[in-house]
């Protein structure tokens, strides 16, 4: 199955997810920026549930300010304590400020993916996070759950750059789409194409999947 038609049925089936999601309520009423929230939501995510990271938002939203600014002006064993419900919260307040200082600065107006990554914490997952959701470069975000999937479905076992490469050779460049596809993966992830015991019975894909085929001979 083409990537565009996986694309195609994945939104049919599970409908838009609209990420990244922002309280736009919240920075309307405090002036602050809400690409910010994108940013900083993608270091938090690391190594940790999106339940957590939320709780570790919502903490900076009660108790301090949601914004870069913000994150590089307060002291970092406060940033340590208002993150600390994302976990490994000694390094990820760390890598917020490098990330913050970075991207204040003239250089991380219109950041290029080369120099995100030489910021302190900055992988490629969470750089090309931050590119396409906070400046709507057309970049191809890859996690766990998109290489769990491309090897099942496919049978395609590659790294980070070989699936970057994959989704971006078969799919015009297109932020929006990139976007909804990458978020759509997460759900199916999340739904059917579980880590130790996929549920393959509903999964709008299994038709066209190697390994649910596999079952079956």
């Amino acid at each position: 199955m083409d990537p565009r038609e996986v694309y195609a049925r994945l939104l049919e089936s599970f409908g838009r997810q609209n990420w990244w999601p922002i309280d736009r309520e919240y920075h309307l009423r405090r002036g602050t920026n809400p690409l910010d929230e994108v940013v900083i939501g993608a270091v938090l995510t690391q190594n940790a549930s999106w339940k957590n990271a939320e709780k570790a938002l919502e903490r900076l939203k009660e108790k301090g300010e949601l914004s870069l600014r913000f994150v590089k002006e307060v002291s970092l064993e406060r940033l340590k304590e208002l993150v600390r419900p994302a976990g490994f919260y000694n390094q990820k307040a760390v890598y917020l400020k490098e990330v913050a200082s970075f991207l204040l600065s003239p250089r991380g107006v219109l950041p290029r993916r080369e120099e995100l990554l030489k910021v302190k914490g900055v992988g490629r997952e969470t750089a090309d996070a931050i590119l396409l959701y906070a400046y709507g470069v057309p970049t191809f975000v890859v996690d766990k759950y998109t290489l769990r999937w491309l090897e099942r479905f496919y049978g395609l076992r590659t790294d980070y750059e070989g699936a970057k490469a994959f989704f971006e050779r078969s799919v015009a460049k297109n932020a929006p789409v990139y976007s909804e596809y990458h978020a759509l993966l997460v759900e199916l992830g999340k739904r059917h194409c579980r880590a130790r015991r996929p549920v393959c019975g509903d999964c709008p894909l299994r038709d066209a999947c190697l390994l649910y085929n596999s079952f079956k001979k």
